[in-house]
């Protein structure tokens, strides 16, 4: 099958590199979710969207739902790594170390909680959706096993637990405030306290 990576885009003005052109069209696909819904996130759509020809967004996605697959993995990325940057900046004491913790994990979460839930409903029976899930989730918990077990006596296997019950914790928050239901100020005391009382 030919290539059509090298299309030029009217919307860059220029040829860019496979990478760069995914990078393009996961970020065209969710203005498409944000602006306009899932419903009408189809390949077609996001080739007029991103100003490149069809084939090209065939080469990258194959179907919907592989674009939904894709897009469900960056936004995750997209937040984790905002995360893994608020964290490094972080003081090392216990309870700055919680309180940054909370800050940040709560935030990034939230700013994009509402498109990840929409493309996951979107994925809704996929089970290429529950193993991507799982290997999301996977990597949260990982993170969060970093930054706590320096200040608890946990063994990894029992640490690894219990950041599994504080990242689900950390998700019902922002899904609360995506919804209406918390401010994020409440959202970000409440699971300062969470985690705090898991450690005591």
């Amino acid at each position: 099958m030919m290539s059509h990576e090298n299309d030029v885009s009217p919307l860059r003005g220029g040829r860019l590199s496979k990478a760069d052109r995914h990078s393009q069209l996961l970020g065209s696909a969710l203005e498409v979710i944000r602006k306009e819904g899932a419903d009408r996130l189809t390949l077609g759509h996001l080739a007029t969207r991103a100003g490149v020809s069809k084939p090209v967004v065939y080469d990258h996605f194959g179907t919907r739902s592989g674009l939904l697959i894709e897009l469900y993995r960056w936004i995750d990325t997209e937040r984790i790594e905002a995360f893994r940057q608020a964290m490094a900046a972080a003081p090392k004491d216990r309870n700055k170390t919680i309180a940054s913790l909370a800050d940040a994990y709560i935030r990034c979460a939230a700013d994009l909680t509402g498109e990840f839930h929409i493309v996951g409903a979107a994925l809704a029976g996929s089970p290429e959706k529950a193993a991507v899930y799982e290997e999301l989730l996977g990597q949260s918990v990982a993170m969060f096993v970093s930054v706590l077990r320096p200040f608890s006596e946990l063994s990894e296997e029992a640490a690894t637990r219990l950041c599994t019950g504080l990242v689900g914790a950390g998700e019902a928050l922002s899904s609360a405030i995506v919804r209406g239901k918390m401010t994020e100020a409440d959202a970000i005391a409440t699971f300062v306290n969470i985690i705090r009382g898991s450690l005591a």
